[in-house]
């Protein structure tokens, strides 16, 4: 399938370098919002021009689409846009994941190299699944939600849509992520995290709560 990725950053780089080990994608160019990358290459796959060169793509059999954007609630705008230009959102899922036979997994997802995804697991769409992540049984992942490098949520945790889960942070398992909050690196999570919260620490507490109150 010829198909495009959305986002020419960092996040992009990861994206291509997983559906070129993947082998059964061909990767015609970027889709980026700046102009100024246009016409530049990025690992030597070409940037095309911003989103709105989609309807013309696909006219050129380009039938799928990526979005590569470490932004939650950009990711998601931008999957919308894919869908409204009549394109395919794929998956890229690395070769050394790790996914169960029993598992759930939506569109545009990323299962980064070394990711673990349980038994029962329901991984929905946009999600990122970033490198050595562990997801375990039953856990249920919210659209657009980001689960960060070696981060491990044991079993049947909950992460609400457009959360993010840091680098190396640990869940408890039967816990509960709000929508839209943070989890930062290396935190501990032994405690419900409310919508919207950023919670860091070991345990981790509410350092700023929706709305951008701090702890008092």
């Amino acid at each position: 399938m010829n198909l495009v990725i959305i986002g020419a950053g960092g996040h992009g780089r990861v994206v291509l370098d997983v559906l070129r080990s993947m082998g059964k994608f061909h990767v015609l160019g970027f889709i980026d919002a700046d102009s100024g990358k246009s016409g530049g290459e990025v690992m030597g796959v070409p940037i095309l021009g911003p989103i709105h060169l989609l309807q013309k793509l696909r006219k050129q059999d380009v039938r799928g689409a990526i979005v590569a954007i470490g932004d939650n609630r950009i990711r998601r705008t931008y999957a919308d846009q894919v869908l409204e230009s009549g394109l395919e959102l794929i998956n890229a899922i690395h070769p050394s994941a790790v996914i169960s036979q029993t598992a759930k997994i939506g569109r545009d997802v990323l299962v980064a190299a070394g990711g673990i995804i349980g038994t029962e697991a329901l991984i929905s769409d946009d999600v990122i699944i970033n490198t050595g992540a562990v997801v375990d049984h039953e856990c249920q992942i919210a659209r657009a939600a980001h689960i960060g490098p070696a981060a491990a949520l044991a079993g049947r945790v909950e992460v609400g849509e457009a959360a993010f889960i840091g680098i190396g942070a640990k869940v408890v398992p039967c816990m509960k992520i709000g929508a839209h909050a943070i989890v930062g690196a290396g935190a501990v999570v032994i405690e419900d995290v409310p919508a919207g919260a950023t919670v860091a620490g070991v345990p981790a507490r509410v350092i700023r709560a929706e709305g951008g109150r701090g702890e008092a």
